[in-house]
């Protein structure tokens, strides 16, 4: 049978002394030049490797980085600059309720005159400069021949217009200097040229 004799009794044992712990090297820094002389293959001094964190960072920045160039491009850098077309300005109106700009159409002359291609099309156009503004309608009702600069932009922004093609300057035109060759066509009024040529509007 069992005997609770065998058994150690807990409360009578002799109580072990705990091991002595090492002591705790001190941590060398790099001003001390025990720092350089450990048999560690220079493992010590080595830089830490960064951490994932710090990777998504730079990708998080990098993408950031990228869509402010795009929306930069798209909206605030015109893909076409300096573009002249001649023509009549058909209407010029002022919309908006935050932002007040004017929008307008012009007709351009060659698609005007030009009797066997069909007709390309109007020019929506936009400018929120008030001076332009009061040449294109002053054009307009005079019926003159105008000569439009304009930058074409991918986007369009409320404070400067509906349309993507924004006129810069504006000036009148001399049709005969455009088409030396007078044009005689029910829209277009083709002014009278030198030397007996042309017909008067």
């Amino acid at each position: 049978m069992y005997n609770d004799n065998d058994k150690e009794d807990f409360f009578e044992s002799t109580p072990q002394e705990p091991a002595p712990q090492k002591p705790k090297e001190p941590e060398l820094k790099p001003d001390d030049p025990r720092y350089y002389d450990k048999d560690d293959e220079w493992e010590h001094i080595r830089p830490a490797a960064r951490s994932w964190k710090m990777w998504i960072g730079f990708v998080a920045c990098g993408i950031i980085l990228g869509a402010l160039y795009g929306v930069y491009v798209w909206f605030f850098t015109p893909y076409i600059e300096q573009s002249v077309q001649y023509g009549y300005v058909e209407k010029i109106e002022r919309r908006g309720h935050v932002f007040k700009t004017f929008e307008g159409v012009f007709m351009p002359y060659k698609s005007l005159a030009d009797t066997i291609e069909p007709y390309s099309g109007d020019i929506l156009f936009s400018t929120a400069d008030d001076h332009l503004a009061a040449e294109l309608r002053r054009l307009q009702l005079s019926n003159i021949p105008a000569r439009i600069e304009y930058s074409t932009y991918s986007g369009t922004l409320p404070w400067r217009g509906d349309s993507k093609v924004v006129i810069t300057a504006v000036d009148t035109a001399d049709v005969s200097k455009i088409y030396p060759v007078p044009l005689q066509h029910p829209l277009i009024p083709t002014p009278h040229l030198e030397g007996g040529h042309g017909v008067e509007p």
